[in-house]
């Protein structure tokens, strides 16, 4: 595997005997479930389809989607609208696929606002949940008019679960699950603090001890100047601290599918950025649920009207879409949930 920087606790001139023999027995249980099928329903994430949909998502129709607002309110029913068309189904029935957070929730005078949520149910243990996020609001328009358009920021993470979504619902159509149930939850408010995944974490509409994980997908289409030669990366922060299971399975099933270089720097404790704690897997990392965070890093058009469509690495955007689906497929299918560490041994 051609990875970069593993920055691991767990990685040390400390570890013991025993230590080492249980992470290698842990890396050496993790069996991969259904691998011609992981291909075949990857393979139904386009790039036609990306592209139409973030050209739609990041257009001057949605006015930059600031949360409360009309253009995040149109994003919000162009979501809806899309699962309602490929008859993919909403946690609360019929055609709600709104959780309504009310203006007094938020910390700043916002109007109202939602969370746009979509639930393919688990075929075989439809009580334990995956959550795959992105948010789906961004910064509106500048005071001189501009606007700020989002593509990658966080059109991309949008667009990506549009597709997991449609391909986990014709896997499910055809007879092969998922085992799991897996959310599709597009939060609003992550510009201003996270609010939408902090709302959701405290009314939580499948029970926390049911929630297995959450992939969190937060600007996966550009490349960043640290990888200007080097663009086949991603950089995935967080997958190691509450499950290391969740992290081997996870280098696992891109070893075996996509090569992709991983790269863990953003991921060390203490690190400058503090981007472990900058997205909405954070609300639920804090509620002890294991979760990865996928990124690009920040780019020279980052919060900036200039984060537009055709900038988008549409190539690099599918490869990555297919590592999430391939990674909650894995999730959803294996015989056992995903394992959180019970003490702090393992982090040592």
């Amino acid at each position: 595997m051609k990875t970069l920087y593993i920055l691991f606790a767990l990685v040390g001139t400390c570890a013991t005997p025993k230590y080492t023999t249980r992470i290698q027995n842990l890396k050496d249980s993790i069996q991969l479930v259904d691998s011609t099928h992981i291909t075949n329903y990857a393979n139904t994430i386009t790039i036609k389809e990306l592209k139409t949909h973030l050209y739609k998502f990041s257009s001057d129709e949605f006015e930059g989607r600031k949360v409360g607002e009309k253009g995040q309110k149109l994003a919000a029913e162009f979501l809806k609208s899309y699962y309602i068309s490929e008859n993919i189904a909403s946690p609360f029935g019929n055609d709600n696929y709104y959780q309504t957070i009310p203006k007094d929730f938020f910390s700043q005078e916002i109007k109202s606002s939602e969370n746009v949520l979509a639930y393919i149910e688990g075929s075989e243990k439809p009580e334990e949940i995956i959550i795959i996020s992105a948010h789906l609001d961004h910064l509106g328009i500048s005071d001189n008019g501009q606007i700020n358009h989002g593509a990658d920021d966080d059109g991309s993470g949008t667009v990506a679960i549009m597709e997991m979504a449609q391909a986990f619902n014709l896997a499910k159509k055809e007879g092969h699950g998922p085992k799991r149930s897996i959310l599709f939850l597009h939060l609003t408010a992550e510009e201003i603090g996270k609010q939408g995944s902090q709302f959701y974490t405290e009314h939580p509409v499948f029970p926390l001890k049911n929630t297995i994980t959450n992939l969190n997908i937060d600007m996966i289409g550009r490349v960043d100047d640290i990888h200007e030669n080097n663009e086949d990366y991603i950089y995935l922060i967080g997958s190691d601290r509450l499950s290391k299971e969740l992290h081997y399975l996870s280098e696992k099933v891109n070893n075996s599918y996509y090569n992709i270089n991983i790269d863990y720097r953003y991921n060390v404790e203490g690190e400058v950025h503090q981007y472990y704690s900058r997205s909405d897997h954070y609300n639920f990392a804090l509620k002890g649920i294991p979760v990865i965070f996928y990124f690009n890093g920040e780019h020279r058009d980052y919060h900036k009207p200039s984060d537009t469509p055709d900038k988008i690495n549409y190539g690099l955007l599918q490869r990555r879409t297919k590592l999430i689906f391939s990674t909650a497929w894995q999730i959803a299918n294996q015989e056992h949930r995903i394992v959180v560490d019970k003490d702090n041994e393992l982090l040592k």
